[in-house]
């Protein structure tokens, strides 16, 4: 059995940042919920030590600023859910948290910790990269941006440096944008996706108008979340019609290169996702 590493437990940034980089390294936890897994060595090496952000209330809320809504790092899934903001303005937000796990988990795990683990088939990465999402992340310092199309730069690696903490997540709340989400599982709950997509984009109001500032953000399909830019672009301009959904799910098809594993093969997922957003135009369009 590997040895528990220490756990400190700060109450401010301050002292979180400080406990960053202290030695040995440490791993910033939130909900904790992939934290026995961490220990057993199975994901990789176990911590050496923990700083547990659970009592940082400075990384907890939702709020509108300006023209976003902000979400604190340590916002849980179940927060996301009772949202009255989430639901009004973030409902796609709203209905990816409900897919993760089971209550004990949507209770535990934050968006922040979904964020920074930075799994492929992480459910809300796709969301808030179709969302056009930034991270507000900090350490001793200082703050700094970044956009969620470049913060997953690798396989379970992001734009994190060693001494920094993920503490917002913002989300623009741009009039007129729509955005659909569908996660692909085993099952209907509790399942670990095969294939999850989201789908963003601007219409001119009209079911037939065509579709401008699209965004197509796919997980578990390629080493980190991912953008379908020819597929954005074969949808750019261009009506939900029957022409387009056929045209954007053969790009799509196209596009994808997945692996097999063992959840599901290359070409399920190819077909799946490039169904997927078949549904998604023919919805839009009403045929």
């Amino acid at each position: 059995m590997p040895v528990e590493p220490p756990v400190s437990s700060p109450r401010d940034l301050r002292e979180a940042y400080v406990a960053l980089t202290a030695a040995p390294p440490a791993r910033p936890i939130a909900g904790g919920t992939d934290l026995m897994v961490a220990l057993t060595g199975e994901l990789g090496e176990p911590p050496e030590r923990i700083v547990d952000l659970w009592r940082l209330d400075a990384l907890r809320g939702i709020a509108i600023d300006g023209d976003a809504i902000v979400l604190g790092a340590l916002t849980t899934y179940t927060d996301i859910r009772r949202s009255a903001l989430c639901c009004e303005h973030l409902p796609v937000l709203v209905e990816a948290a409900g897919t993760i796990g089971a209550a004990q988990i949507q209770n535990r795990g934050t968006i922040g910790g979904n964020v920074a683990s930075a799994s492929p088939a992480g459910d809300t990465l796709p969301v808030l990269l179709a969302a056009d999402a930034a991270f507000e992340l900090g350490s001793v310092r200082g703050e700094r941006v970044v956009p969620a199309s470049a913060f997953w730069t690798a396989y379970r690696q992001t734009a994190l440096a060693p001494d920094e903490l993920l503490l917002r997540i913002r989300i623009p709340l741009a009039a007129g944008y729509e955005l659909r989400f569908r996660k692909v599982g085993t099952r209907r709950a509790q399942s670990i996706s095969k294939v999850v997509v989201a789908l963003g984009w601007r219409d001119g109001g009209p079911p037939e108008a065509p579709w401008r500032d699209v965004r197509l953000a796919l997980g578990s399909v390629a080493a980190t979340p991912i953008r379908a830019t020819r597929t954005e672009a074969a949808l750019e301009g261009r009506p939900p019609s029957p022409e387009t959904a056929d045209r954007a799910a053969e790009v799509l098809a196209a596009e994808l290169a997945p692996i097999d594993d063992v959840r599901s093969t290359a070409e399920y997922r190819r077909l799946v996702a490039a169904r997927v957003v078949h549904r998604f135009i023919r919805e839009a369009g009403g045929w």
